[in-house]
């Protein structure tokens, strides 16, 4: 079927792009994606790259959306294997540093570097990434409610939740401007002493 095989080869296209795009945007941001820069990087044609999203605002929703997906599979699914309580709570920290630490996205953390990048301007991107950083803080703030209310832990689980997620992104920044891992064995150090 020819319209199968158009179809198939369309969602390879876009799925390539897309990996591409997260890079991309990690490094130099979503306003640093363009159509026809992605186009170029990857030998594409620019009508059919623009085919596939149409516009910039949608290119960068997607790009959110496919970071997302990148994320959830190494940060939150293996989490959801673990435990709950405590040990569940560790794995994501854990897994959360290791995601950064490894560097994924180029960048660091995805959803750290386009936060900054859109957190005071109003529209639908915006949107985007508050709700995809906004459903991890609320994963760890349920995660430590859930281990309080299972006697693991002994503590405010708003205020362990907002410690645990500054941690974690103090750790990626300073990584990501100064180099090296010190940042990443400071913050395990600082969450092994707030999860015991």
């Amino acid at each position: 079927m020819p319209g199968d095989r158009r179809l198939a080869r369309g969602d390879a296209t876009r799925r390539l792009v897309l990996r591409r795009a997260v890079d991309v945007a990690s490094v130099d941001g979503l306003d640093g994606l363009s159509l026809g820069r992605l186009a170029t990087e990857l030998e594409l044609s620019k009508s059919g790259v623009f085919a596939l999203f149409g516009s910039k605002e949608e290119l960068q929703l997607a790009t959110i959306e496919a970071a997302l997906e990148i994320f959830r599979s190494h940060v939150v699914t293996p989490s959801l294997d673990v435990a709950p309580g405590l040990p569940r709570l560790r794995a994501i920290c854990e897994n959360w540093l290791d995601y950064s630490e490894k560097r994924v996205f180029p960048g660091g953390c995805f959803f750290f570097n386009v936060g900054a990048e859109f957190d005071a301007r109003p529209g639908r991107v915006r949107d985007a990434v508050a709700a995809a950083s906004g459903s991890f803080a609320g994963l760890i703030r349920e995660t430590a409610v859930e281990a309080v209310a299972l006697g693991h832990l002994d503590a405010d689980p708003e205020v362990l939740a907002f410690e645990l997620h500054a941690l974690g992104r103090a750790a990626n920044a300073d990584a990501v401007l100064n180099g090296g891992t010190r940042a990443y064995a400071l913050a395990r150090q600082a969450i092994g002493a707030r999860l015991p």
